[in-house]
Order: C-alpha cells, then sequence, then structure tokens
C-alpha cells in the first residue's frame, strides 16, 4: 500500500460501535478501514489496548485571540485541547479583541488562528446591535454560525442582542443559510436580581447563583425558540445546565420539527453549587451550576440522547481576575478544555463508546455541515484521538496544557487517559505533550468554499 500512515491494532470507534480494525491513511484522509491490512506505510503506530475515537470536536471555545492572547491565545488553548484528545474547535467572536463582528475582525483572527492552532478550527461570527449590516460578510468568510448574548456578555465591545436585535439576525441567517448559537439568559431577570443583591450588602456566592435562576434561563429559551420558528432560522442553544431547558428544545423538535440543538457542559455535568462555594472562582460560569439533582438529571438527558453534544466553554482569564470576595464582580468562566473526554469516559455506568463519540464529534460535524470531519470512515479526515480508556489517574495543574491551569477539575479522579492525538495524519499530541510543527486550518460549513 502507498500509504503514509497505518494505525494497527486498535479498537475503532464506529457510528455502529466498537470493531477492531487497522486505519490506513493518505494525504491526511482515511483510504482504508479493515482487519490486518497487508503491507506496510511511512509510518505506523501501535493501538493495542487503545481505543481510537474520532478526534474531539469542541464548538465551543474561547481563545481570547487577538487582543488577549494573555488569556489563553491560540498556541497554548489548542495545545490543551490537543491533550484532551481534540483535533477541531470553533472560536467564539469574543472575548477577542477586536470581537469577530465584521470581516477585519474574521482576517485578524484566521491570521492568529493560522499561525500558532496546533489542531483545525473554525470561527463564530458576532450576533450584535452594531453589526447585523456585516454579517453578510462573516458569511462570505466562512463562520460557522452566528453568537448572540440575551444577556449581558460582561464585554464593552460585544453588546447584548435585544429581541428586535436577535430576531432580525435570525432572519439574516436565515438568508445566509446559517445558525444562530445563543447565550440563554434572561436580561431582565438576571440584572434585576443581581441588582438587588448589591443593594442589600449580598455579595456571596449563593447570592451569585440565586441571581441567575433556572427560570431565567428557562424564559430566554423559549423565546429563543419562538424567534427562531418566526425567522425560520436554524437556532442552537448553548451550555444549557438544566434538563427543563433540554426539555423545551426537545419539545420544539417535536411538536414544530424545529431546527433547534443544544449543548451541555463537563461541568454542568460533575460540579454542582456546593462545588463553587467550596472551590469560588475557578468553578464561577454563567449560567452558574446547579443543584446535586440537576447533575443527576441532565446525565439521563445525555444518555437518552436528548442532549445534541457536549463542548467546553472553555472560558479562561489570568488569576488576578479571579481574586476578590465580591462574588458577583470577580470575572466567570471554567477553563476545561483538556478535560472533556476524560470526565465523560469516568462516568459509571460508562455511555457506549460510539455514543461518546456522537456526543463529542460526530453529532457537532453534522449540525454544522463539516462532511469530512467527526466519524473515522474512508473519504474523511485522519483525525483521531487514541485513548487508554481503563487509566486511572488524578488531574494535576502540571498535566495541563492551556497557559494558566485554572482548571476546577484539578485533584479530580478521572479515567481515560489520551495517548496520542492525530489531526489530519499529523500526531499533534503524544504521552503528555504536544509534538511536531503541523499547524490546523480553517474549516468551513459546507457550500461555504474552502480555505
Amino acid at each position: 500500500m502507498n500509504v503514509d500512515l497505518i494505525i494497527r491494532g486498535g479498537r475503532v470507534v464506529v457510528p455502529e460501535g466498537v470493531r477492531g480494525a487497522d486505519i490506513a491513511v493518505a494525504d491526511g484522509t482515511v483510504v482504508e478501514l479493515s482487519p490486518e491490512l497487508a503491507g506496510s506505510a511511512r509510518e505506523e503506530i501501535d493501538a493495542s489496548d487503545l481505543l481510537v475515537f474520532p478526534g474531539l470536536i469542541d464548538p465551543h471555545v474561547h481563545f481570547n485571540e487577538p487582543g488577549r492572547t494573555d488569556w489563553e491565545g491560540f498556541a497554548t488553548g489548542s495545545s490543551a485541547l490537543s491533550a484532551g484528545g481534540g483535533t477541531c474547535f470553533f472560536d467564539m467572536p469574543l472575548n477577542s479583541s477586536p470581537p469577530t463582528l465584521d470581516g477585519a475582525g474574521f482576517d485578524a483572527k484566521l491570521a492568529c488562528a493560522k499561525a500558532s492552532s496546533r489542531t483545525d478550527f473554525a470561527l463564530w461570527g458576532g450576533l450584535t446591535p452594531v453589526n447585523l449590516d456585516r454579517l453578510e460578510e462573516l458569511a462570505e468568510r466562512g463562520v460557522i454560525g452566528f453568537k448572540a448574548f440575551m444577556p449581558d456578555s460582561g464585554m464593552d465591545d460585544f453588546p447584548r442582542a435585544d429581541d428586535l436585535t436577535l430576531f432580525r439576525g435570525m432572519q439574516a441567517a436565515k438568508r445566509l443559510g446559517l445558525p444562530v448559537a445563543v447565550h440563554a439568559e434572561s436580561e431582565e431577570m438576571t440584572a434585576a436580581l443581581a441588582a438587588d443583591s448589591r443593594r442589600n450588602g449580598k455579595r456571596g456566592w449563593h447570592d451569585y447563583m440565586a441571581s441567575r435562576p433556572v427560570a431565567a434561563e428557562v424564559e430566554a429559551i423559549h423565546r429563543a425558540i419562538l424567534f427562531a420558528e418566526e425567522a425560520g432560522c436554524a437556532l442552537h442553544i448553548v451550555h444549557v445546565s438544566s434538563s427543563r431547558g433540554i426539555g423545551l428544545v426537545r419539545q420544539a423538535v417535536q411538536q414544530w420539527g424545529g431546527n433547534v440543538t443544544c449543548e451541555t457542559c463537563p461541568h454542568y455535568l460533575v460540579l454542582n453549587r456546593d462545588d463553587l462555594v467550596r472551590l469560588g472562582a475557578v468553578a464561577k460560569c454563567a449560567p452558574p451550576l446547579r443543584s446535586p439533582q440537576e447533575n443527576g438529571e441532565l446525565w439521563q438527558e445525555l444518555a437518552s440522547g436528548r442532549i445534541d453534544f457536549v463542548a467546553s466553554d472553555h472560558s479562561p482569564s489570568p488569576a488576578w481576575m479571579k481574586e476578590g470576595e465580591d462574588a458577583d464582580n470577580v470575572w466567570g468562566g471554567i477553563a476545561g478544555v483538556q478535560s472533556t473526554l476524560p470526565i465523560l469516559l469516568t462516568r459509571r455506568p460508562a455511555l457506549p463508546p460510539e455514543q461518546l463519540a456522537r456526543l463529542t464529534a460526530t453529532n457537532v460535524a453534522a449540525r454544522f455541515h463539516l462532511p469530512r470531519k467527526g466519524s473515522i470512515a474512508v473519504g474523511y479526515d485522519a483525525d483521531f484521538s487514541l485513548v487508554d480508556v481503563d487509566a486511572r489517574y488524578t488531574l494535576t495543574r502540571e498535566d495541563l496544557l492551556d497557559r494558566h491551569k485554572l482548571s476546577p477539575y484539578v485533584g479530580r479522579a478521572l479515567r481515560g487517559a489520551i495517548r496520542r492525538t492525530i489531526v489530519r495524519g499529523h500526531t499533534v499530541f503524544l504521552d503528555g505533550q504536544t509534538t511536531g510543527d503541523f499547524r490546523g486550518q480553517l474549516v468551513k460549513p459546507a457550500g461555504k468554499g474552502s480555505e
């Protein structure tokens, strides 16, 4: 065989289940998948005793470049992603400076990503009151979709989308054939509740959580679905923290065939309000961590297939931004891009490997129209994560490859050690460290051109 790479002896995770097979790769593409391939290749990898997953695709990260590379950056962010078995990420339009609100902002971010990213990537465009007339130029450049904040984003240069802005943006997204993703919390509720807490001198973690109740999330999801139905727009709800929110999405799909999907995050599955009180700002996020009961209900939703995929919402910041006694004003965001797959593998009873592949790769690629990503099959990009699913370890800060290593998962006992990560046939992570000088490329939705 005239191929570049053969991975031998692994248990390969395919849509139908797990099967023993060798994988042949040429020019970054899977060209054969069958037991005991004959011949040789320029490189051969022994995957005995390992599960070979399709490379994880994380559709929700904030790598904050350009402008705030000291918060993370593409080099360290993509390194951490690869250490977690990730081969592609979708970078959010904030908190970079400038945010990705127009063609110039897209071009600036693309240049940074091409120079430094160790994995493939896609870019979200923003949907705000100040750039409704720039959505077309973002679409022409190949954004994966448009992201809107229904509450205050916390960034002055990325204003929230009021109802009319969101509806008009959805109408434009419909014309452009792209989905809208929303951070769904009611600004009216959360702002008023937070103001009440401050007036009464209540600035602790319980007060912060009380200012962003489940009702604020559920109301905003309902409103976003209503607007999307009227606009005929594809809608994606990011980081859903409650089973009631998941129920609204499923109801929309069942009742009117709505083009609506949702994601949750590892922190909503394994962390709860007690952890926020114990850990402090390293576990602050919005929507906030919920009750232990919500943890269990979200796992049930995940197991039943009612959640489309799991994303990290990796949102790091320097340590000084996590300091202080005022829970409302301490910067929020959880850094966890490296830990998604191990957290899912640690759960007992374990979800089947093929279901984990759908939740971390296959469904993401299908939702965002990436026909060469997300599965291990002939004709697909050779993106793999080689995992020792039986390995047990305790996560330490020294294990982390992101810039600041401020993860709420440090100290947690995990299963599933990522031994090697491969992007389009190139090993980018091996036994605890990044390797090689491979650089990723922009991926675009099918029909939107190629990079």
